[in-house]
């Protein structure tokens, strides 16, 4: 089976392949990493932003890949009360036009990376600059940094990869 990961990130391609592997361990999968486009702001600003962002690199990666799935991944914040929180969308989609969708964790946002992002930086830029480190996007993330790497950002998405293959582990009851 093909799966196309609309991503060139090795962490977020580390979550799919765990995801996938924990779901259907005696699979064969084959993974393919992508560069598509997401349609939304480089750093999304509601659930609605991120998810949509996800949903567009799933279907632009499934046809790009010609993958039996295609997964998109997406980051954004998302405002509740006088708080911004970070989390990131999973979208997987099927060639017979399924689709199946989950969430990481939430994590408050700092005012100090926040006043960077409202500057323009994108959360990984702000925390880079705020932790005087090197695209931590690519390595343990947000979750990471905040965290001292009891949370990670590969983790985090595996999981929400995980939530949103329900749709295909237990079809029967969407159909």
């Amino acid at each position: 089976m093909r799966v196309a990961i609309g991503s060139k990130n090795p962490t977020k391609a580390d979550a799919v392949r765990s995801a996938f592997g924990s779901v259907w361990p005696d699979e064969q999968w084959q993974f393919s990493l992508h560069s598509v486009p997401s349609g939304v702001p480089d750093q999304p600003r509601s659930d609605t932003e991120a998810l949509c962002g996800a949903r567009n690199r799933a279907r632009n990666a499934l046809n790009a890949g010609d993958a039996d799935f295609g997964i998109g991944l997406e980051g954004g914040l998302h405002q509740v009360a006088d708080r911004w929180y970070d989390s990131g969308w999973a979208v997987i989609v099927d060639r017979e036009g399924r689709e199946g969708s989950g969430t990481t964790i939430r994590m408050p946002v700092p005012p100090p990376i926040l006043t960077l992002m409202d500057a323009g930086l994108e959360l990984g830029a702000a925390c880079d600059e705020i932790f005087a480190e090197r695209n931590l996007k690519q390595r343990g993330g947000f979750f990471g940094v905040m965290t001292d790497g009891v949370l990670d950002r590969a983790n985090t998405y595996r999981d929400a990869v995980v939530a949103g293959l329900a749709v295909f582990i237990r079809k029967e009851l969407w159909d």
